[in-house]
């Protein structure tokens, strides 16, 4: 028996024991016809669905793995900037003036980040 045989009986096994289970094979042709037409609707809608969004979900479900297994990356920002100004102040007052001009600058831009991520979650 061919492989095309073979896929062949395996459908028919398979639309047979369908209609067994779910008592199809008592309907008359047209609403064997509304039964299938409901089926292949869900089917599509259902498949479309999957391809549409399911990339987007599994994107997002591992950026939320990997924020809680790595924590955030603007802590670490949040660290260095800190680091940052701690070095300035030591190198004088002009300098540290500065520092700190481009240190309310930086948070602010780690607030909106921060502010951004909170409504995410």
């Amino acid at each position: 028996m061919s492989p095309l045989e073979r896929f062949s009986k395996w459908i028919q096994l398979k639309i047979y024991q369908f209609e067994v289970t779910y008592s199809v094979y008592m309907l008359t042709p047209m609403e064997k016809f509304f039964v299938y037409s409901l089926l292949f609707l869900l089917t599509s809608l259902t498949s479309i669905a999957m391809f549409l969004y399911l990339p987007h979900h599994v994107a997002f479900l591992i950026n939320r793995a990997w924020f809680y297994a790595h924590g955030d990356s603007s802590f670490d920002a949040a660290q260095s900037l800190l680091q940052g100004v701690q070095a300035a102040e030591k190198a004088g007052a002009n300098s540290a003036a500065h520092a700190a001009a481009n240190a309310a600058a930086a948070v602010e831009s780690l607030a909106d980040a921060a502010a951004t991520m909170v409504r995410e979650l």
